[in-house]
């Protein structure tokens, strides 16, 4: 728990992250998602509750705890005046990292990242995608076990999203990295192992992503060539259902049933296609909110 005067900020929360797992966790602004990352990296105190890293108490090991997590938040860190290079350098001093295996990580990172070419330029000289890129970069610079990426590719072009998520999921895969996201990016919480949705500062939904869409995103059939029998069928039936200009909607709990039901018509529907329900949907069926109007 994290309160703010009389404001609960974030109120009785409770998840548990799993090593090598990709977390996502989604809100609006002031859902409580910023102040949860604080909390969990010792930034701000809570108030009540408990938060543990490889067992260890965050409060209690701050010094132990921030070797093994890396953050990249909503506004970078890095300082204006610096280049690229020394900010970086300044970083890997920070965690004891020797000259020679900042050169080798450097190399590596920049590499990956594509930004070799700009090591020399002041940070304030960068456009938006390569303070990103470096950010990330100064976030796995000492190689750390959980990386928490805050809003990571919002606003950045398309070559430099996949860029930092080819590099991510290489890490996962090989150095068995554990990420905590936030995004307003529905692709890339559908690619998460486990995610939770806030809304108040409150957990009101988590699971894996299929079972999320399943359970709160509808599936839809739209008709577009039909037999007015099937008008008579409908008013009938338990589903709930729409007719426009172009096309009948009809909603149904999941694909299987859906497609039963066109089986089952299929002498009345000449004309069709099928929907599948997204976590855009489930957000809003959740929340009762648009993610993307935050954007």
């Amino acid at each position: 728990k994290k309160y703010f005067k009389e404001t609960k900020a974030v109120d009785d929360i409770s998840f548990c992250i799993k090593e090598g797992e990709l977390f996502a966790l989604l809100g609006l602004n002031g859902a409580g998602k910023s102040t949860t990352i604080n909390v969990l990296v010792g930034i701000l105190q809570k108030d009540d509750g408990k938060v543990l890293l490889d067992g260890m108490p965050v409060e209690n090991n701050i010094g132990e705890v921030s070797k093994k997590i890396g953050i990249v938040f909503q506004n970078s860190v890095l300082d204006k005046k610096l280049t690229v290079y020394e900010n970086l350098k300044y970083r890997a001093g920070l965690y004891g990292i020797s000259k020679e295996d900042f050169e080798k990580d450097l190399n590596e990172l920049a590499t990956k990242l594509e930004f070799n070419d700009i090591l020399k330029r002041p940070f304030e000289k960068l456009s938006g995608g390569q303070k990103r890129r470096v950010d990330i970069a100064r976030a796995l610079i000492h190689k750390p076990k959980l990386l928490i990426l805050d809003e990571p590719t919002t606003g950045l072009d398309p070559k430099t999203r996949i860029l930092v998520w080819k590099l991510i999921s290489e890490l996962r895969q090989t150095k068995n990295l554990t990420v905590l996201l936030t995004t307003h990016y529905m692709e890339e919480a559908s690619d998460a192992n486990w995610v939770v949705i806030m809304d108040g500062g409150k957990i009101v939904a988590d699971g894996s992503p299929i079972d999320l869409k399943n359970k709160y995103a509808f599936d839809y059939v739209r008709i577009y060539a039909y037999d007015e029998k099937l008008i008579k069928i409908l008013q009938k039936s338990p589903y709930k259902w729409q007719k426009t200009d172009k096309f009948i909607e009809i909603e149904f709990e999941n694909t299987n049933i859906a497609k039963q039901f066109v089986v089952e018509n299929e002498k009345v529907i000449f004309d069709l296609e099928i929907i599948k329900g997204n976590m855009d949907s489930v957000f809003l069926n959740v929340t009762g909110k648009n993610l993307k109007e935050a954007v």
